[in-house]
């Protein structure tokens, strides 16, 4: 008899599983700084990585399409990012005051991003949402967020209401009902938007995962994200544009450079900082100038946005920012991911048909996305394609695992600038594996 997957994944991964137990003893779950860190039986514990490749702690290679949960557009331990970091590490970590590294950062930003005018680092995409949302309250006066049924905008409570089904329940507990309160959660669906902003004259801003719901698992109909364009302006609310993975992935200037949209305020992260933590709340001028300083102690007092946090725009994060966007504005880092996940894409689905699963392979830019029950998205809503069912996601994980890929997410992942034809074509006969591995174990049946 065939060894199963999971005795494959055992086997191979001796001491990540001697460390799971251990990493239980001090974090929730097991998971150290995420939920996305933990597994079943036991997650891989990772030691190091390098171009589009990562090993663990037990010396297994693995082509990788997590790549940084997307953050890492140009691979592992790019060397220009790397001599960045290292050049700005002896001088130290935080002064407490404005750094000219930070202002070439922004410079940069400013170039690549159509819509930002003005810039504010912040330290997480999580927090650049949070903040985004607060710009759209203030320069309004108004209350109301507007946000799409399970499209992803981070961990803070205002992100909470809609980021799973169903809808009317956060996603997480610990979420004060005043924040509930303040976001409505509605499908994709434009008539839907118009009908709330013509009736609801407390909302302040529409925000929307520019790719769709988690990086385009969910993808968005043709001329969506133009139409939330044309009401927020005809109703006089702020379009934020969550870009913190599409922002320098799909293109030098994000997904509003690629398609020439212009959203009022976006958020970026992730390829930002060349993978280090960090993110930006960017926007025009006149939504941006409500965190303005005037010296007039009641507008600062009760009509300006706060804004502060210690480790924003630090001086490593802005040496590495730099290199990572000076290799960005080329765009060949973007066409090279794009080709690659292309091709690879292309592979899966001769894959899935060659056998007959019932499986379809999509995805934009250099994203891939597999949804195991049917051959089409038609028909098909977020309810269901982000419930592929723990047992499934988990097995075709660890089946590409123990053949040396890995991905990011559910049944998805990203390429990076530099994976090679060679690294697409090992990924590609990963995946011939584990899906034959899956059909033996009746994980997945024939269309």
């Amino acid at each position: 008899m065939a060894e199963t997957i999971a005795a494959a994944y055992a086997r191979r991964n001796p001491r990540s599983a001697e460390l799971a137990p251990k990493f239980k003893e001090f974090f929730p779950s097991g998971g150290a700084g995420h939920d996305g860190y933990t597994g079943f039986p036991f997650p891989l514990t990772i030691a190091r990585g390098l171009g589009p490749r990562k090993w663990d702690v037990d010396g297994n290679e693995y082509i990788d399409f997590h790549m940084g949960s997307a953050s890492l557009l140009l691979g592992h331990a790019h060397p220009q990012v790397v001599e960045a970091l290292v050049n700005a590490a002896p001088g130290g970590s935080h002064y407490g005051a404005p750094v000219e590294a930070a202002l070439e950062w922004g410079e940069k930003v400013h170039d690549l991003i159509p819509c930002a005018d003005k810039i504010r680092f912040v330290a997480s995409g999580g927090e650049a949402t949070m903040y985004a949302m607060r710009v759209a309250r203030a320069h309004t006066g108004k209350n109301k967020i507007v946000r799409w049924q399970s499209h992803y905008h981070g961990a803070h409570d205002y992100a909470m209401p809609g980021n799973l089904a169903p809808w009317d329940v956060p996603a997480s507990a610990g979420v004060p009902r005043g924040a509930i309160e303040s976001v409505i959660v509605l499908p994709p669906d434009l008539n839907a938007l118009e009908r709330v902003l013509a009736t609801d004259n407390d909302v302040a801003g529409v925000i929307t995962e520019g790719s769709g719901a988690s990086y385009g698992t969910v993808p968005l109909p043709e001329g969506f994200l133009e139409g939330v364009r044309k009401l927020t302006r005809q109703y006089g609310v702020v379009m934020i544009l969550d870009e913190v993975i599409t922002g320098f992935r799909w293109s030098p200037g994000g997904l509003q450079g690629k398609f020439g949209l212009e959203p009022d305020v976006c958020t970026l992260a992730k390829i930002l900082t060349g993978g280090l933590p960090g993110g930006a709340v960017a926007g025009r001028e006149e939504f941006m100038q409500v965190m303005n300083q005037t010296g007039d102690a009641h507008h600062d007092r009760h009509q300006r946005l706060q804004h502060g946090g210690t480790f924003n725009a630090n001086p490593y994060c802005a040496a590495t920012g730099n290199a990572a966007l000076s290799i960005v504005a080329t765009g060949e880092m973007q066409n090279n991911a794009d080709r690659a996940a292309d091709r690879l894409r292309r592979g899966m689905r001769e894959a899935v048909d060659r056998y007959e699963v019932e499986a379809c392979v999509y995805g934009e830019s250099s994203t891939f996305h597999i949804y195991f029950g049917a051959r089409s998205l038609e028909g098909l809503d977020a309810n269901q394609l982000k419930a592929i069912p723990p047992e499934i996601a988990n097995n075709f994980r660890q089946a590409l695992q123990v053949r040396g890929m890995d991905i990011m997410s559910r049944t998805s992942g990203v390429t990076s600038g530099t994976h090679t034809d060679e690294d697409i074509d090992r990924a590609l006969e990963a995946f011939d594996g584990a899906i034959k591995a899956m059909m033996d174990e009746g994980l997945v049946r024939h269309s």
